[in-house]
């Protein structure tokens, strides 16, 4: 029998709500929190990633755990925008895959989120539909295509957070 991948849930009025959306923090992450001398989630940026492929949530996870942010990983786009909505400041950016399963794609993720926040920052995740960025993408934002090395993820990340943008 696996382990658990996530150990600890945020809670809020969100959530108290509609029970069933939890975004996790995983344990890995919370053990590299205390190895750091970090107790409370608030101590490390938290970056709110919308993808749907498991395999692909640990590579995100571990890259972002590695480069000093907090991830938290919402399967879908509809539990990311619920998330978005009910814990308006918590997420200082977002990570959104954007074929996603379900009705939601990552660009309406990433459309609602500047809906709340006209500056909010944008890293954009894909392997197909890179060509769509220019017409659906929001403003200031990255586009990753896959692969790319996780690196360059906490990079681009960066870039957005300390006022700037990259080049995709």
């Amino acid at each position: 029998m696996s382990q658990p991948r996530h150990a600890a849930t945020f809670s809020s009025h969100c959530w108290e709500q509609n029970p069933e959306f939890r975004v996790s923090v995983s344990r890995k992450s919370a053990v590299k929190r205390q190895q750091r001398g970090f107790g409370a989630l608030e101590d490390l940026p938290v970056i709110l990633v919308v993808e749907d492929d498991e395999q692909l949530q640990i590579v995100v996870e571990d890259a972002l755990t590695e480069g000093g942010f907090e991830p938290a990983i919402a399967p879908s786009g509809e539990e990311a925008v619920t998330l978005l909505r009910g814990n308006k400041g918590s997420y200082r950016a977002l990570v959104a895959d954007i074929g996603l399963r379900g009705r939601m794609d990552g660009w309406e993720v990433a459309k609602h989120a500047r809906e709340l926040d006209p500056e909010f920052p944008i890293v954009y995740m894909t392997g197909i539909r890179k060509d769509e960025w220019g017409s659906r993408g929001v403003p200031n934002s990255i586009l990753m295509t896959k692969p790319f090395a996780p690196a360059q993820l906490v990079t681009a990340l960066s870039q957005l957070l300390n006022g700037g943008t990259a080049a995709t």
